[in-house]
């Protein structure tokens, strides 16, 4: 009876494969469900990741609507296309950027076909300024960097500003001016020795330190000309944040940077135009359109600081 009770071997090996089966088949959904968990828990992890790193790469762009040119030194003249066009020696003496081929003779046509010693090489314009003197000796600008910004009005305005039209033409400044309150556009400063009130005049810059010169060029256009008889009335500055009816077209503000290898006695200094309140500064507009175009939309409309290439 016992006998007949015990398994047999061959009763041992047809239940044991079921069996073994059925064990796997277990431990299977096991590791299944315990793979799904994992997988659930790796994708929270990874939505915190990505939710965490999609507000540090939005930080990471600069709300400043500016792309930039730098246009080092390339020539001096007493020439000026803007002011005294085809009179070569007819001006005071005037220090050239960008454009190397400049002279009294240049229009559209002659600059397009011209050098160029600025960052991005795509910028022909020409930009000038009277020459700076330390007693007798001219001094060039050793930093020389032309910033196109949305400053100065309103977003809603920013956002609707359009590029300059090719051959555009601007003075800002005033060369004519007979005291600091004749020019409230160009200002003195000191590079690195901001306790130095920036002035219209020259200021006395600290050893180790450099002159600066900042000027604004006017944003709003009248829509029409490219120049006037007295090469500002078809420019005009924002009023309140905005353009005025008179000139209705936002452009950019053209804002001249330069530093000046200088400190010291601001007696020792004058500019060709005289003191140091006649700063001024000459804009010719000679950027391909499509360059421009783009680096208004990508930069200044959507308000984002961009570098030499036009990109954040």
């Amino acid at each position: 009876m016992l006998f007949r009770n015990r398994r047999s071997p061959e009763h041992r090996r047809t239940r044991s494969p079921r069996s073994w089966r059925a064990r796997v088949a277990g431990l299977a959904a096991a590791a299944l469900a315990l793979s799904l968990v994992q997988a659930n828990v790796g994708n929270a992890a990874a939505d915190r990741g990505a939710a965490e790193v999609a507000p540090r790469a939005a930080a990471d762009v600069v709300r400043v609507a500016e792309f930039l040119a730098e246009c080092p030194y390339t020539h001096r003249a007493p020439d000026d296309p803007i002011v005294f066009p085809g009179l070569p020696g007819a001006s005071h003496m005037h220090s050239f950027f960008g454009n190397d081929t400049t002279n009294a003779h240049s229009d559209l046509a002659s600059l397009e076909k011209g050098r160029t010693s600025c960052s991005p090489v795509t910028d022909l314009s020409s930009y000038w300024v009277p020459t700076l003197y330390d007693g007798d000796r001219e001094v060039e600008p050793t930093g020389t960097t032309f910033y196109y910004l949305g400053e100065g009005v309103r977003d809603d305005v920013i956002r609707q500003i359009q590029p300059f039209p090719r051959g555009l033409r601007i003075v800002a400044g005033n060369a004519k001016a007979a005291g600091p309150q004749d020019n409230t556009i160009a200002r003195w400063s000191c590079l690195h020795a901001g306790h130095v009130n920036p002035s219209q005049d020259f200021v006395n810059c600290p050893a180790g330190t450099m002159l600066e010169s900042y000027l604004d060029f006017p944003q709003c256009w009248n829509g029409t000309d490219l120049d006037s008889a007295d090469h500002k009335s078809h420019m005009s500055y924002p009023v309140a944040g905005e353009c005025p009816a008179t000139h209705p077209v936002p452009v950019p503000k053209l804002r001249q940077v330069l530093r000046y290898p200088v400190n010291g006695d601001p007696a020792r200094f004058r500019l060709a135009s005289g003191p140091g309140f006649t700063m001024h500064g000459d804009f010719f507009n000679v950027w391909p359109e499509e360059e421009m175009a783009q680096r208004v939309r990508d930069c200044i409309n959507a308000i984002v600081k961009c570098g030499f290439d036009g990109r954040p």
